[in-house]
C-alpha cells in the first residue's frame, strides 16, 4: 500500500511540476498590454484534432467570415516530413500517422474541421503554392497562387533572383518551374467561379489582365471588388469580383509601379518609395487600406483609389535567412508579413505577424505605434516558429498560422477558453 501510495505522490508531483512549468509559459506569451489593448491568452488545446490522422504542412493564409468560421491554406504535403506522411506513401510505411488536411479548411469558432477542399479541377489551374485567403460577404473564398522561388541569390529585388517574398515562399534549387501568376475564386463548397491570371504569362507592372505570384487577398464586398497584393509586380491591383475586369492599380507610396520595385533593401537607407514586397493587404471599415512592404519592414496605408495616406518602419534592423531541407530553400525576410484589424467598432488595434522576430506585434491604428506584443520565439502554445498569418473575429479572438517547421494555428483569447 505504501508502494502504490508513493508511486501516486510522486506521479502527482511530475503532474504539477509539468503544469507550473506550463503556466510559466504560458505567462510568458500572453500580451504585454499597453495603450488599452486587450490582453489575449493562447487556448492552448484549439483547434481539435483533425480526422483520421490529418496534419497541416505550411501555413500560409487565414481569414474568417461573416459566421466566425475560420479559413485556412497551407502547403499541403510538400511540406510535411518523411515521418508525417506516412499514409500518404505508395506503399504507405505508417498505418497511424500522418496525411495533409485539405489545402483550404473551414474550422468553427470551437475548432472543429468543418469542411476542405482544394486540389487540380476542372476550368482552372492549380497553383504550385498557395497564398493568402479572404472570404468575401456572399461566403465565396478566394486564394492567391504565390508560387515557387527560385534559390535567392540576394535580398530584395535589385537584381537578385527572388527576395524570399510571398509569407515565407519557398524554393525548389534548379531551374524554377512555370510561376504562379494567379488568383482563384471558389464556392464555400468549392466550386470553381473565376480566375484572374494565367500562371506562366506576366506582361509587366501595368498589365490589366495578368499578375505575378500574387501573395494576398482582400475583398470589398459592398463596392463588389478584389484587390491583389501582386507581389512579383510590386503593386496593389483592384478587379471588379464578378467579372474579374481590371479597375485601377498603384504601387508603394501611391506612385505607378515600377519592374524594378524598391531594390535591395538597406536599413541605413532612405525608406523606397516602391515597394519591394507586397505580402497582405486589409481593408479597414473606414475605407483605409492598409499594405504589407514586408522586405521593407513596414506597412503603408491608402486610400481605396491608392492616395498615399501614411506609412511606419516596423523593426528596421529586421534581417532574414535562408535554410535547405532536402531540396527546399526556405526563405524568410521581413517584419511586417500580415495584418489584421481589431473587431471594436473603431477597430483601434492592427495586429501585425512579425515572422522573422517571431511575435506579433500589436499597433495604435491612428498612430501605427506598437502598444504590445503577443508571443516569443518557441514550440509550446502561445509562441512561434515564423508566424506569417493572423485574422481575428467579431469576438475579439485572434488566430495565428505558422510557416516553415511551424505548421500550426492558434487561437488566442481574452479568456484563453
Amino acid at each position: 500500500m505504501n508502494r502504490i501510495r508513493n508511486v501516486c505522490f510522486s506521479a502527482a508531483v511530475v503532474v504539477l511540476l509539468v503544469a507550473v512549468a506550463f503556466v510559466t509559459v504560458f505567462e510568458k506569451t500572453t500580451l504585454a498590454q499597453r495603450g488599452g489593448a486587450p490582453a489575449l491568452r493562447v487556448v492552448a488545446l484549439w483547434p481539435t484534432p483533425m480526422p483520421d490522422h490529418q496534419v497541416f504542412g505550411s501555413i500560409q493564409g487565414i481569414a474568417v467570415d461573416s459566421q466566425d468560421h475560420i479559413w485556412v491554406t497551407h502547403r499541403g504535403a510538400d511540406s510535411l516530413e518523411g515521418n508525417e506522411k506516412g499514409m500518404m506513401n505508395n506503399p504507405p510505411t505508417s498505418a497511424v500517422c500522418c496525411k495533409a488536411a485539405p489545402f483550404i479548411a473551414e474550422f468553427d469558432g470551437s475548432g472543429k474541421l468543418l469542411s476542405g477542399f482544394g486540389g487540380p479541377g476542372s476550368g482552372y489551374q492549380w497553383p504550385q503554392m498557395l497564398g493568402g485567403i479572404a472570404v468575401d460577404g456572399q461566403g465565396n473564398v478566394w486564394v492567391a497562387a504565390t508560387g515557387l522561388d527560385p534559390a535567392p541569390a540576394g535580398r530584395g529585388r535589385g537584381g537578385a533572383a527572388a527576395d524570399g517574398r510571398g509569407r515565407g515562399a519557398a524554393a525548389l534549387a534548379g531551374p524554377p518551374p512555370v510561376p504562379d501568376a494567379h488568383v482563384l475564386k471558389f464556392s464555400r463548397t468549392g466550386q470553381f467561379l473565376l480566375q484572374i491570371g494565367t500562371p506562366g504569362k506576366s506582361d509587366g507592372p501595368t498589365s490589366q489582365t495578368t499578375l505575378n505570384r500574387p501573395a494576398a487577398v482582400a475583398v470589398d464586398s459592398a463596392a463588389n471588388e478584389v484587390y491583389v497584393a501582386d507581389s512579383g509586380n510590386h503593386r496593389v491591383v483592384v478587379f471588379d469580383a464578378a467579372k474579374g475586369s481590371f479597375k485601377r492599380m498603384w504601387g508603394g507610396s501611391g506612385e505607378a509601379p515600377t519592374a524594378a520595385g524598391g531594390g535591395a533593401y538597406d536599413p541605413n537607407a532612405a525608406p523606397s518609395r516602391q515597394f519591394r514586397d507586397v505580402t497582405c493587404i486589409e481593408i479597414a471599415k473606414d475605407g483605409n487600406v492598409y499594405v504589407c512592404d514586408r522586405t521593407s519592414n513596414r506597412i503603408q496605408v491608402f486610400t481605396k483609389e491608392g492616395k498615399f495616406v501614411k506609412e511606419a518602419v516596423i523593426a528596421k534592423a529586421t534581417g532574414g535567412g535562408v535554410s535547405t531541407v532536402g531540396t527546399t530553400v526556405l526563405s524568410a525576410y521581413g517584419s511586417v508579413w500580415d495584418v489584421a484589424l481589431s473587431n471594436d467598432a473603431n477597430q483601434q488595434f492592427l495586429y501585425v505577424a512579425d515572422g522573422v522576430n517571431k511575435k506579433v506585434r500589436v499597433l495604435n491604428r491612428s498612430t501605427l505605434a506598437e502598444v504590445g506584443t503577443i508571443g516569443s520565439g518557441g514550440r509550446y502554445p502561445g509562441q512561434f516558429l515564423v508566424v506569417g498569418a493572423v485574422a481575428m473575429d467579431s469576438r475579439g479572438n485572434l488566430y495565428t498560422g505558422e510557416n516553415h517547421h511551424g505548421k500550426r494555428i492558434q487561437k488566442f483569447s481574452t479568456t484563453g477558453k
